[in-house]
């Protein structure tokens, strides 16, 4: 075996014990096409060494890897699914497939979407199609960057067989993909202990958490109520980040929200067109629950209900006085998530808010794009003559695009060399709208051409380079 000696191998979620998890084993798929490697992030946990043949061994067939979990662990939860609480449900269609450090010392998790049935599986066949590991790539690469503190798509297999969805066309082909992530300790991983009224659990695993994702609290003397101090800060910078990114996920249910407040779980995503605060992901989401911009709302309410399982094991007052404190961290955060998108820094004492307001104020008065505004007047003032040039330059024009870029006026460019990247002298930005999406995915279903998602991949990576943009994480810093 070629593993280099940056592999860290770390199995913690066993210490746990019973009623957290349950071994279980892959499926065997008929077929092994490795679709796509993260090789960028292989090389930050020590698997960059690995030749094709340990690839397939790892995360096609999913062996053990060295001095890891000996079997993968189907991780048991519960959760409010549009906020209809579902004790049906944990990992039907994945598992925990090792955990792992990273060169900045975080405890990482390797777990799988598609990898067959479990004892959650319910009538499920556990199996993800081809379509939807290629949109959780995209979804995952284009937010990371964007600066959104996102799970990365590690591993994905093309596994030969024909599945039949109600939703896209049927027979469509099939994958196993693997994913990188800060914890997959979800909120309903609370909720089903509380659900089955095992307190010693919930302690157990608020333990585990800070002991692992929050050491610096992990003696705090009332840790329950210091974990959800943690989460909800660590939310509602995920969620500015979202708003900044023009991101709606879709389903934020309370099994998709995890303790370290990174975003994972890539259904139903879209990117916003234009300024749209009633635009939804979701078809199924009738009455935009979750659309863009009640997004703050519905984590707030998940919020709510972690608490609400904390509350086996601490006080309601307290748990209360820290829920109280997620609107004015969101309204710290979101103004602070745009200015970072748009390679903007304070020259004074800028009211932040006020800036954020006026903004918006823009984006809602046109049916600007989106995606291009942000690479338009990346750098502020710095950029002017390449946004009056650019192929968008009739948007900038009117009231509210004159008090937008008077405000801007006030902020220096942050890190101004970063213009000098070529990804700005092109005159259209990466941009995962529907459109996009869809015209990637057309030869692959049709033609099995990969072409023109690689070259939206290498666009991706680009804006990536170009933005530097750094997501606001507990200890991250790459």
């Amino acid at each position: 075996m070629t593993f280099s000696s940056r592999y860290q191998p770390a199995p913690a979620y066993t210490d746990l014990g019973e009623g957290f998890f349950d071994p279980v084993d892959a499926a065997a798929f008929p077929r092994s096409d490795l679709r796509y490697w993260n090789e960028r992030w292989a090389q930050h946990i020590g698997l960059d060494t690995l030749d094709a043949s340990e690839k397939k061994t790892f995360f096609h067939r999913f062996e053990a890897l060295p001095d890891n979990h000996p079997r993968s662990l189907a991780l048991r939860y519960h959760g409010h699914q549009f906020r209809v609480y579902n004790p049906q449900i944990g990992d039907g269609r994945g598992f925990l497939h090792a955990q792992l450090k990273d060169d900045q010392g975080r405890l990482l998790d390797l777990a799988t979407k598609g990898s067959g049935q479990t004892p959650w599986s319910r009538s499920g066949d556990g199996r993800l199609t081809l379509k939807g590991a290629v949109r959780e790539i995209l979804a995952t690469e284009m937010l990371e960057a964007l600066g959104v503190y996102t799970s990365k798509t590690f591993a994905v297999y093309e596994t030969g067989e024909a599945l039949h969805r109600g939703d896209e066309p049927s027979p469509t082909r099939s994958a196993v993909l693997t994913r990188l992530g800060h914890s997959h300790i979800r909120f309903g991983m609370f909720q089903r202990q509380a659900y089955e009224g095992e307190p010693d659990r919930i302690l157990k695993l608020v333990e585990h958490a800070l002991t692992h994702y929050y050491p610096e609290r992990a003696n705090d003397p009332d840790p329950a109520v210091s974990l959800l101090e943690a989460v909800v800060a660590a939310q509602a910078q995920l969620v500015a980040s979202w708003m900044a990114a023009g991101f709606v996920h879709g389903v934020l249910n309370t099994d998709n929200l995890n303790i370290t407040g990174e975003s994972f779980d890539y259904g139903p995503w879209r990117f916003l067109p234009h300024y749209e605060p009633g635009f939804v992901a979701a078809y199924f989401d009738e009455t935009g629950l979750y659309a863009y911009g009640r997004q703050p709302e519905a984590v707030f309410w998940a919020l709510q209900q972690f608490a609400g399982a904390l509350s086996l094991v601490a006080q309601t007052p307290a748990l209360e006085a820290v829920l109280n404190t997620y609107p004015a961290l969101y309204r710290d955060a979101v103004p602070k998530a745009f200015l970072a998108r748009l390679g903007l820094t304070p020259k004074g004492d800028e009211t932040d808010f006020e800036f954020f307001q006026t903004f918006v104020d823009f984006l809602r008065s046109a049916p600007t794009p989106w995606e291009g505004v942000f690479f338009d007047w990346f750098g502020g003032e710095a950029s002017r003559v390449r946004a009056f040039d650019g192929p968008r330059r009739a948007h900038y024009q009117g009231e509210a695009f004159d008090a937008f870029a008077a405000r801007m006026s006030d902020y220096a460019t942050e890190r101004p060399a970063r213009l000098d990247h070529a990804y700005f002298g092109a005159s259209d930005p990466a941009s995962l709208k529907i459109e996009r999406v869809e015209g990637v995915w057309a030869p692959i279903a049709e033609q099995d051409d990969w072409s023109a998602l690689h070259a939206l991949l290498l666009q991706i990576e680009q804006a990536r380079q170009a933005y530097a943009l750094k997501p606001g994480a507990p200890g991250f810093d790459l």
